[in-house]
């Protein structure tokens, strides 16, 4: 059985990060979301929070599973089993900046990275946009599950 992990920090999962989840479970048997633990980033959903969001949001697909990655990418990979990680691109400046994550993760263990290019629809959608849309009280109901946006709503309310 292969198993990829589709990694990030899914402050707030969107439905560019579910385009790119269900695309790799066609190309897997399993695939493991895994909601990076990163205490360098300035998060607006705590981990647990961000992490019941992404498993609400793939409760539909067979064969995805979430769980949270306490350190290294790499380490974790290990643990799942994985053969490969799996990164959506939306553009040039995505890769250039997962390029050298993609190598590293693969000097550690082995583990390739396949990058899969995100749906043109989906092309302008980032977390960090859609936070700072909501900030300023825009629509993001198209952008993000139901879910997703009730609780984002409701921390930028907090």
């Amino acid at each position: 059985m292969s198993i990829a992990v589709c990694p990030g920090s899914f402050d707030p999962v969107t439905l560019g990060h579910l385009d790119i989840i269900g695309r790799a479970r066609a190309l897997f048997d399993q695939v493991v979301v895994g909601v990076a633990q990163n205490a360098s980033k300035n998060v607006l959903l705590d981990v647990d929070t961000r992490l019941a969001l992404v498993a609400d949001a793939v409760s539909g697909i067979p064969g995805v599973s979430v769980a949270i990655v306490p350190g290294l990418l790499a380490a974790f990979c290990r643990e799942v089993g994985a053969v490969a990680v799996v990164k959506g691109l939306r553009g040039g400046a995505d890769f250039d900046a997962e390029h050298p994550m993609a190598l590293m993760n693969r000097h550690l263990t082995g583990v390739e990275t396949v990058f899969v290019v995100g749906a043109p629809r989906f092309a302008h959608v980032a977390s960090s946009m859609v936070k700072d849309v909501a900030r300023h009280g825009g629509e993001i109901g198209d952008l993000v599950p139901p879910a997703v946006e009730i609780a984002v709503r409701a921390a930028l309310r907090a």
